[in-house]
């Protein structure tokens, strides 16, 4: 098995559950208290993430602040996902909102000079495809 398979899948399933748990949270607290303490699970992680490096982080001026962007992004894209699931049905906003890695494969062919197959234009054209027929 390549050794990228297994995180994968983990994105998946880490990020199917994300992307759900939110319309439920939602029914109890507010979307800027919900984000609170999806930062909190984050700090968790990272203290957990830290313990296994034997607290020594990498240092980069460059790195540390396209991390911080990424993580500034990250949690402005989950804040922007709960006041979406409070108006509307999950159902529809988390496949609309799945779409995003078109913008990152776009992104990477432009600035990174990444190639991309026929074969893949044709599943990116496929997922616009499904997403409209789901969201329709």
């Amino acid at each position: 098995m390549k050794a990228w398979i297994l995180p994968t899948l983990g994105t998946f399933v880490c990020w199917g559950l994300w992307s759900f748990l939110p319309k439920i949270t939602t029914r109890y607290i507010d979307p800027k208290s919900a984000i609170v303490y999806e930062v909190i699970g984050g700090i968790f992680l990272s203290i957990v993430v830290l313990y296994f490096m034997g607290f020594r982080l990498e240092t980069h001026p460059k790195g540390i602040a396209l991390a911080a962007s990424a993580g500034l992004l990250g949690f402005l894209g989950a804040l922007c996902f709960l006041f979406a699931v409070t108006k509307g049905p999950v159902s529809l906003i988390a496949p609309l909102s799945a779409l995003y890695p078109i913008l990152s494969v776009a992104l990477a062919v432009i600035f990174l000079h990444e190639a991309i197959t026929v074969k893949q234009c044709i599943g990116i054209v496929f997922a616009i495809l499904a997403v409209v027929l789901v969201t329709t």
